[in-house]
């Protein structure tokens, strides 16, 4: 997951109420969910979320992974470990679904499946991004994150390391450049094929293209009102906003629109009536629709933030420093502006196509002034 470094971060607000389905920890890091459902922390290096929950679903054909967690050998000894505690041999695992092509989520999926032959199954839109990040070269990607940055008027100071760490190779280094290709496509709206059970895929793009939810269509096992339980991924988690940029494709010149993309899904899975969310960061909760309520009102909120900043002309960048954050921009890491930057520009792209906004003709870089 990346986070965003917007000022909901952190907010239990609505969402804040943990899940009441009875569940409970049967090995440190490992809940019992109830109805043949687990979670495991799965620790993230040197992250502050700490870790992925990746969750176990029994089936009549046998386990099957809800995400997989970072790849690093801490991580996958937590992993194997927790699935132990279940009597679970990793050679076990009959499948592996993917929210998303995050690191944090499908990094150890092609580990799970040289262990044991799993299938791995993923939306179109996400394993589209695995095929094009594993056939380009390694500095290609800083080369074209160097020229976006430029174009949203990012200072020299900020580029110059970027060039470095491409001409110095260092690149082949990031994290998710030789991720697991997927052998099943995760169709939306479709029951998936899985023995016993009635797990439905819902795509919930805005976080990233290929984003899926997935809605467990049965009798919460603690009885609770509401329509089953909700694997969530990162697109629904009740303390956190994720991080809602530009898509990333060198080669598309398509205006995508993910913040009007992630909007439309919250809206989506807040009409699914389910009674619990087991998201993939944090702790399960009960409160769906008021998180979604509170995730609308936020972005709402920000926008028209935004359309006041852009009384005056601002490049992408200008904008960024301007906006409101959980931290002083001064303190926001390198990486981190970068991240911001790329959630102000999905908030421009997002404000010019509801012509609330538009690019002043022949400005260099491009400036944005509200209309």
């Amino acid at each position: 997951m990346t986070q965003s470094v917007s000022g909901a971060d952190g907010t239990g607000g609505a969402g804040g109420a943990e899940g009441t389905g009875g569940a409970g920890e049967t090995a440190p890091g490992v809940l019992d969910h109830g109805g043949g459902v687990w979670s495991i922390k799965v620790p993230i290096p040197d992250n502050p979320l700490g870790h992925t929950l990746v969750h176990l679903l029994d089936t009549d054909r046998g386990p099957v992974l809800v995400d997989t967690g970072w790849d690093d050998p801490a991580s996958w000894d937590t992993l194997t470990a927790g699935l132990a505690s279940l009597d679970v041999r990793v050679e076990d695992v009959h499948g592996v679904l993917i929210t998303h092509h995050h690191p944090d989520h499908h990094g150890l999926s092609g580990q799970v499946r040289d262990a044991s032959g799993a299938w791995i199954a993923m939306h179109a839109a996400d394993a589209e991004v695995v095929r094009r990040t594993r056939s380009t070269e390694p500095g290609a990607w800083l080369t074209y994150l160097t020229a976006k940055l430029a174009a949203a008027g990012a200072p020299e100071e900020h580029l110059a390391p970027l060039v470095a760490a491409r001409d110095s190779g260092r690149t082949r280094t990031l994290p998710g450049l030789r991720a697991a290709l997927p052998d099943r496509e995760i169709a939306p709206g479709e029951l998936l094929p899985l023995a016993g059970r009635k797990l439905r895929a819902v795509w919930t793009p805005g976080h990233t293209p290929g984003h899926v939810c997935l809605h467990l269509e049965e009798q919460h096992p603690g009885n609770l009102p509401g329509h089953g339980r909700l694997f969530s991924g990162d697109h629904l988690l009740p303390g956190i906003t994720p991080h809602i940029g530009l898509y990333e494709d060198p080669d598309s010149d398509s205006p995508a629109d993910p913040l009007g993309d992630y909007l439309a899904s919250l809206e989506r899975v807040g009409r699914l009536g389910a009674a619990e969310v087991l998201p993939a960061h944090q702790y399960a909760f009960t409160t769906p629709r008021a998180r979604v309520d509170e995730l609308l009102a936020h972005h709402e909120e920000r926008l028209t933030g935004l359309r006041t900043l852009l009384a005056t002309p601002l490049t992408p960048w200008q904008l960024a420093e301007r906006m409101e954050w959980n931290r002083p921009w001064e303190q926001i890491p390198y990486g981190s502006r970068n991240i911001a930057v790329s959630e102000a520009e999905a908030h421009l792209r997002r404000l010019v196509k509801l012509g609330h906004a538009e690019a002043v003709p022949g400005s260099d870089p491009v400036t944005y002034t509200a209309l």
